[in-house]
């Protein structure tokens, strides 16, 4: 029956020196933990904190190629709602319509593309050096 989440809504707050808040934003960034909060719960409770070093490039490669994946993957809901509504359009006018969509969504997708695929060679070109 403990299933249920607990929402954390007691808030402590302390003041730092530039040197102490520099010192924890050190470990925190030298540690797994995504958030700052967390980092401090852990050290806080004792638990254990991950220390390793993280390849900051790769970490940037991931967050644009999440954000490309998200505008892909709105890219292609458009082009499936656009065949769609091609197939179910009983005029001419309308299919010249999403016709003109089409091109202006393949021109997107063509232009995401090649910016993966300059990424891909970047991150390459500095994996092999």
């Amino acid at each position: 029956m403990n299933d249920k989440v607990k929402n954390r809504d007691r808030r402590v707050t302390i003041r730092l020196t530039e040197q102490e808040y520099g010192k924890i934003h050190s470990q925190w960034t030298n540690s797994t933990c995504r958030k700052l909060a967390d980092f401090i719960r852990r050290r806080l409770f004792g638990k254990a904190i991950v220390t390793t070093y993280r390849n900051r490039s790769l970490d940037d490669f991931m967050a644009e190629m999440v954000q490309l994946r998200r505008e892909l993957n709105s890219i292609g809901n458009n082009f499936n709602q656009a065949v769609h509504k091609l197939h179910m359009s009983d005029t001419d006018a309308e299919v010249k319509m999403w016709l003109r969509i089409f091109k202006k969504d393949r021109l997107t997708l063509l232009n995401h593309t090649e910016k993966i695929k300059e990424k891909i060679n970047s991150i390459a070109d500095q994996w092999l050096q």
